[in-house]
């Protein structure tokens, strides 16, 4: 027989082997005579045939013997390098992944089993990141080896078991691998292991993927009452996380049909420091709701709403041009009216508190223009076509990282109400010289 890993051919796989001489106990003729000489014949054919088959699974271009060789050669002298490089340093974890590697594509679950449990056996021995980084990621792959090659569950879930033993006794935290313990749970279908893992996790360092992981599962398994109270917890200890705000809201209750409990929750986000963000989505909610006496409060609560980014104006204009339940001509003028005194609004704040803010005014402008033009008679676009700036390319000198100057060409915008300023200046300066 051919070697089991290394598949080449011995002296025994091409032998002829005689029978050893033995002793007839019984000596009554058999019913079918045979010779010795063509039992011998037989067993060289079948030998033969063997060694054919075998042959036939490599390839034809080089020889049989060469190439099963080459091979040994190749992997043996891959396994002295590897050996002398975790002998000499044996927290060399990328020599420790190379050399499972190499056992992996050989397909030996056993001698793979062996490196890495070798290479687990070698903890970090101080508290350095870099180490314990790289020390998590080496068993995160053996546990997926143990999952998906090997097909092994208990073996895996043993590795993560060890895992965390060994993470708590070292007071070392790491939120990748839980969240891979955990989707591990998942897969099994084991959600009561789950949790207990995103729990620990959770309660020993608070992680976004975390909160995010298990929110996430009981949502799909429909438990509402544990994501409200891990959705409390996670703003409890985030509570500037404005995207978690709105998840709950969005995501959870509104999804849910529960109106009330979203609207609570959007007060109680906006009510904190910098709610920004949160504006929008809770715009965006009581518009969904037809409720356009609320939308319209809160526009005009959003604190410093003037100095808002340009999106919130944009917003609030097109929020008034269609903020009507009935479909009649006198309710629709009405809307643009209002649009209209919120982009007049937008435009002169603008023009007296942020005079650098100069795109933004054109976009405003712009903006404004479209409105007066799809809203057919009742438009006016005689209103902002005089307001409209001229755009001027321009180049000035800039200095870079380096120290080096050069040349960049940039887009301005001059305005009406800007050159009649410099038509007067120039007059007054004509006057006095005169």
């Amino acid at each position: 027989m051919s070697h089991s890993t290394l598949s080449y051919f011995t002296r025994e796989n091409t032998e002829v082997k005689f029978p050893r001489p033995t002793t007839a106990k019984n000596k009554t003729y058999a019913p079918i005579q045979i010779t010795t000489e063509q039992i011998l014949i037989e067993a060289k054919e079948l030998q033969e045939t063997e060694i054919c088959t075998l042959k036939q699974k490599r390839p034809r271009s080089v020889s049989e013997v060469d190439y099963l060789n080459h091979t040994l050669l190749n992997y043996s002298c891959k396994i002295v390098v590897f050996e002398k490089e975790v002998r000499e340093n044996p927290f060399n974890y990328d020599s420790w992944l190379n050399y499972i590697r190499l056992e992996e594509s050989v397909g030996d679950k056993e001698r793979t089993r062996e490196v890495y449990e070798r290479a687990i056996s070698n903890v970090p021995p101080n508290q350095e990141k870099i180490s314990w980084r790289s020390y998590i990621h080496l068993l995160m792959k053996y546990a997926l080896y143990e999952e998906l090659d090997a097909g092994d569950m208990e073996r895996a879930r043993d590795v993560y078991r060890r895992c965390f033993n060994l993470m708590a006794h070292k007071k070392i935290s790491s939120a990748k691998i839980s969240l891979l313990a955990a989707q591990f749970e998942i897969r099994m279908l084991n959600f009561n292991g789950a949790r207990q893992i995103l729990g620990y996790a959770i309660g020993k360092a608070p992680k976004h993927e975390l909160f995010k992981k298990y929110i996430e599962m009981e949502l799909e398994l429909g438990n509402t009452d544990r994501c409200r109270n891990l959705y409390g917890k996670y703003l409890e200890w985030s509570a500037k996380k404005c995207d978690a705000w709105s998840k709950y809201a969005e995501d959870l209750e509104r999804s849910s049909s529960e109106t009330e409990r979203t609207r609570a929750i959007f007060e109680s986000a906006i009510a904190r420091p910098e709610p920004e963000l949160l504006w929008k989505a809770f715009l965006d909610f009581e518009t969904a709701k037809i409720e356009f006496e609320r939308t319209r409060v809160r526009y005009e609560r959003i604190p410093n709403r003037k100095k808002q980014h340009l999106e919130i104006w944009i917003s609030y204009a097109e929020f008034e041009a269609t903020a009507t339940r009935k479909a009649g001509l006198e309710q629709k003028k009405q809307c643009i009216e209002h649009a209209r005194r919120v982009f007049e609004e937008a435009v002169s704040y603008i023009t007296s508190s942020a005079p650098d803010s100069r795109e933004e005014k054109a976009m405003l402008l712009v903006k404004w223009l479209n409105l007066e033009a799809s809203s057919g008679e009742l438009g006016d676009v005689s209103l902002v076509l005089p307001k409209l700036p001229k755009k001027l390319q321009k180049r000035r000198k800039i200095t870079t990282e380096d120290g080096s100057s050069r040349i960049e060409e940039y887009f301005d915008y001059r305005f009406p109400e800007e050159t009649e300023a410099t038509h007067l200046k120039k007059q007054k300066l004509s006057c006095s010289v005169a």
